[in-house]
């Protein structure tokens, strides 16, 4: 076995790079380092794989003899998977630090006064989905009652009818339970 000490000395850059990039406290530079790591452990892998030869594949000829152990290929994939996965939860980690972060020392916690205070005083308010049904409830009651008035109040001479019910036609039709008011 051979292996290149090109490729050694890269895969002992890219650990130390790694490792000490880690020991940041930001979870940008972690994430950075544990790609680093992660891809040195690839190529780790590739480099005792040992020498290059034939495909895998049992044919019963002497081209069995020159053939490359599976094993290291199997073990790549598998480290690249689990790279992916835990580089996925590090980025959904940053993502919400910096969620947390932008609400500054409420955290995720919402408290009874907060939701008594008028809607609009903070930008950081947030509604729940209670409210947000009740709005798209009263807003389909407007529209409702607008659809009886429109018979008896043409000022603009019909022109506009059209365009005001297929508006409110298509409001109806985007309700979750398809029926009308």
């Amino acid at each position: 076995m051979s292996a290149s000490l090109t490729l050694v000395i890269v895969m002992a850059v890219m650990y130390a790079a790694g490792v000490y990039i880690m020991l940041e406290r930001s979870l940008t530079r972690v994430l950075i380092g544990f790609v680093l790591v992660g891809n040195a452990t690839n190529l780790l892998i590739f480099i005792m794989s040992g020498r290059p030869g034939s495909s895998p594949i049992i044919t019963g000829t002497a081209r069995d003899l020159s053939m490359v152990d599976p094993m290291p290929q199997v073990l790549m994939l598998t480290a690249i998977v689990i790279n992916f996965g835990i580089t996925a939860l590090l980025l959904a980690l940053i993502y919400r630090s910096w969620w947390l972060a932008q609400l500054g020392d409420e955290g995720d916690n919402l408290t009874d006064e907060h939701a008594t205070e008028a809607p609009g005083q903070n930008e950081r308010d947030f509604r729940s989905s209670s409210d947000d049904d009740a709005a798209v409830e009263a807003s389909l009651d407007e529209d409702g009652e607008h659809d009886d008035d429109d018979e008896h109040d043409d000022e603009d001479g019909g022109a506009n009818v059209g365009a005001r019910d297929a508006a409110n036609t298509s409001g109806r039709a985007a309700r979750p339970d398809g029926g009308a008011r």
